[in-house]
């Protein structure tokens, strides 16, 4: 039986996301995403549990994180989880799991004028194309992992 790797999230950014440059016009972005569900313990006061995600995107959709999104910005994001580990200074060695993104949906609206974070325009990608007339629907250009349902 073959397994299933999907995550969906919908959170604020944390910060600005940050998009590098690599060789032959490729460009990753990475950002760290908010989630925080809340709840009323026994007694009846509310409680906030955030958790952090890195989740990170690469090819085209790339250019619409770059333009359009901000810290404080919320959005959807659907991906699969991967766990990868590293050697700190010190030769311990550590693990870090990550959301790699497939398709991303802005949510909220376009901030009025001067306004710092959240907003922006109408904007998709879809088979590697950047559409800024289309719904706020992002799909990074991975359908490999597609499921037939």
């Amino acid at each position: 039986m073959a397994g299933v790797n999907k995550v969906i999230l919908v959170g604020n950014l944390g910060k600005d996301p940050e998009v590098r440059h690599l060789e032959a016009d490729k460009k990753v972005a990475k950002f760290t995403l908010a989630t925080t569900e809340a709840y009323r313990d026994r007694n009846g006061q509310r409680v906030e549990n955030t958790e952090w995600h890195h989740v990170e995107f690469w090819g085209p959709v790339t250019e619409v994180i770059e333009k359009y999104l901000k810290k404080g910005s919320q959005v959807y994001v659907e991906g699969k989880l991967r766990t990868r580990s590293y050697e700190d200074k010190e030769g311990v060695k550590k693990y870090v799991t990550e959301v790699i993104g497939q398709n991303l949906t802005l949510i909220g609206g376009k901030p009025s004028e001067g306004e710092g974070t959240g907003g922006y325009g109408e904007t998709t990608a879809k088979g590697g194309r950047v559409n800024e007339s289309a719904p706020s629907s992002v799909v990074a250009d991975n359908d490999a992992d597609d499921l037939p349902f």
